[in-house]
């Protein structure tokens, strides 16, 4: 076998293992419901426990509940100006902690 095909197929193999990066876990829970907290509760139903879709601004669990929901779309929809939602300029830190919080209410 020549070095570059070893190379290749060693490359290969290492990548066929490796876990997708969407299966990663984003954020720290107990710090995005914190942060929550103390922005974002003086508007916004934090608990999960509430998801009433047509509350204004909506319920973390109802946001959480939404079918397409993904970290994705929360990490656009928070970074876009929206509504009456103040500007807040969260780190990439506290973005990954409130999102993993949010998706942390989804039910099982």
């Amino acid at each position: 076998m020549s070095m570059p095909f070893r190379g290749a197929l060693f490359a290969l193999c290492a990548l066929a293992g490796a876990a997708p990066s969407s299966a990663q876990e984003i954020g720290d829970v107990a710090a995005g419901r914190q942060l929550a907290s103390t922005w974002c509760a003086s508007c916004h139903r934090i608990s999960g426990r509430d998801r009433d879709p047509s509350r204004v601004p909506p319920d973390f669990g109802a946001v959480a509940a939404m079918p397409r929901q993904t970290e994705m779309s929360l990490r656009v929809f928070l970074q876009t100006p929206h509504g009456e939602m103040p500007r807040y300029q969260f780190s990439r830190a506290e973005l990954d902690d409130i999102i993993a919080y949010i998706l942390s209410l989804r039910s099982p």
